[in-house]
């Protein structure tokens, strides 16, 4: 079982990267592929390092969270200001 999921988890890693720079005007799609990049890593963790990690994949699935957490609230934030979730609308000059 090991053997297959340490060949899937950095293909989704890659994947979530090219995800990442494909689809960087949006940010929700941004979040949701750092997000999917995240859990990707703590299953390559699982899967590679020993049972003594457990406390450093816990503080790892907590840092994912808190990413989400904040990402989300500047989603909101700017989509309250500015009316959508377009990356390209943040430089735009509103006098």
């Amino acid at each position: 079982m090991t053997t297959w999921m340490t060949l899937i988890t950095p293909i989704l890693v890659i994947l979530s990267i090219t995800c990442v720079i494909l689809q960087r005007q949006h940010l929700l799609m941004a979040l949701l592929a750092l997000e999917a990049m995240i859990l990707a890593l703590i299953i390559m963790m699982i899967v590679i390092l020993s049972t003594s990690w457990s406390m450093f994949i816990i503080v790892m699935l907590t840092f994912g969270a808190c990413e989400a957490s904040l990402g989300l609230a500047c989603m909101t934030a700017m989509s309250r200001s500015y009316g959508n979730d377009r990356l390209n609308s943040l430089s735009s000059n509103k006098c």
